[in-house]
């Protein structure tokens, strides 16, 4: 069985090829983390704040009550809502919280791409002098008190397209809550802030992202439909060579899934439409390369060789280990390459846990033996995007909604337990 070990050291070979420069990534923050980045004097703006709510009674008001609580000027500040297919008083409570809610009815037509852009042609309609830009916001969210203003001094510096810091309301909830969080920590310090500061393009991630006038006017609406609407938007800018900012300063809190099962499901969702995008998109980002667009080249590696590596991985060690017990090979040969495997995948996530937890520290909102035991249990995180990626290959995935229950109050009690 040695054509397993020999199998299992080339793929480790490649992993280390296709992702050494984000293993330089994981460098960057703790070098250039104090780097200054030239600063505009920021400028007052219009903004309006969109957001998509789907039976969200629980937590809408919340997020409002935030928005209205925040350091930039309110009166630049316009919330805007659509009630997306909802049957309980979500509406009402965003009226009565003191934003303009839009309410749209279609079975068919089912997910945030489709109920962001009915929500951006009725402003179109009824706001016709339109915005200098536009957050997007996720019914869950809750915000720093700071976090427009932010964003706006990072628009003033001329970025077209803002994504956020984007932390956890639910971090101690439950195993799953806290990986899930270290998983969206680690793209927030170890890609794209590196990417933000070597000079790429960042990657927009779900929700707390911004968008200039200018680029609402080239979208015309939201011609993003997906099942990872926020990729396939990030993509449709990386080919044009566009450059996607990373405002730290800008801390957005989300609620994490708190089973499994949530997870599971959410996540396939996401295999399966990166792969929607990558068929649409890869033919571009595969020609930006040749054009010298990094940035291109970071979105094909994000996106695609880990599944097909790790796939590829688990497949061959499966069959050669069927083939040689059938063969009557030597057992613990074959039992030693499934482990090396294994506690290869298992200790490289152990490690980048590790770094997330020591530089995020101070912005996990946990106490400090929930940080660490999120450590041991970030790499079976991570490793069941494995099977989570095989089935997304062949399993018809639909947009599912994921129950929102932790409050603004919930969130406080939390951080007063941290």
């Amino acid at each position: 069985m040695g054509l397993l070990h020999i199998i299992d050291d080339i793929i480790s070979i490649l992993f280390f090829l296709i992702y050494f420069y984000q293993f330089i990534y994981m460098f960057i923050p703790f070098i250039l983390g104090k780097k200054k980045i030239p600063k505009s004097a920021p400028q007052d703006h219009d903004f309006a704040v969109l957001i998509c709510a789907r039976d969200e009674e629980n937590v809408i008001g919340d997020l409002i009550d935030c928005i209205a609580e925040q350091t930039y000027d309110q009166s630049k500040i316009h919330v805007f809502l659509i009630a997306d297919n909802c049957s309980d008083r979500t509406a009402e409570i965003a009226r009565e919280h003191g934003a303009i809610v839009y309410e749209r009815e279609n079975k068919e037509l089912v997910g945030k791409g489709y109920a962001l852009q009915a929500l951006l042609q009725n402003i179109k309609k009824d706001y016709a002098e339109g915005f200098d830009g536009y957050f997007v916001f996720d019914a869950d969210n809750l915000l720093k008190p700071d976090f427009i203003e932010q964003m706006n001094n990072t628009f003033s510096e001329g970025h077209d397209i803002i994504t956020c810091y984007r932390n956890s309301k639910n971090f101690s909830d439950t195993w799953v809550s806290a990986t899930s969080t270290l998983f969206f920590l680690r793209e927030n310090r170890f890609l794209n802030h590196s990417r933000y500061l070597l000079g790429t393009s960042c990657n927009v991630s779900g929700t707390g992202f911004f968008f200039s006038r200018k680029i609402a006017e080239e979208l015309k609406d939201w011609p993003f439909h997906m099942l990872t609407e926020d990729i396939e938007f990030t993509m449709s800018q990386v080919v044009q060579d566009k450059k996607i900012a990373f405002c730290d300063k800008a801390e957005l809190y989300d609620e994490q899934p708190q089973k499994f099962s949530q997870s599971w499901k959410q996540r396939i969702r996401w295999s399966r439409g990166n792969l929607q995008a990558i068929r649409y998109y890869g033919g571009r980002l595969f020609k930006g390369i040749f054009r010298g667009n990094f940035a291109c080249f970071d979105m094909l590696m994000f996106s695609v060789p880990a599944i097909f590596l790790s796939l590829f991985s688990v497949i061959v060690n499966l069959a050669l280990t069927i083939l040689g017990i059938i063969l009557g090979a030597n057992f613990l040969v074959t039992l030693t390459a499934i482990l090396k495997m294994l506690l290869y995948i298992y200790g490289s996530f152990f490690l980048i846990g590790w770094l997330v937890v020591i530089k995020e520290w101070k912005r996990i909102r946990a106490k400090g033996y929930k940080k660490i035991l999120s450590v041991f249990t970030f790499p079976i995180f991570m490793a069941s995007f494995i099977p989570i990626s095989l089935i997304s290959l062949f399993k018809r995935v639909k947009w599912e909604r994921i129950e929102h229950s932790v409050s603004a109050e919930d969130f406080k009690q939390d951080q007063s337990g941290s």
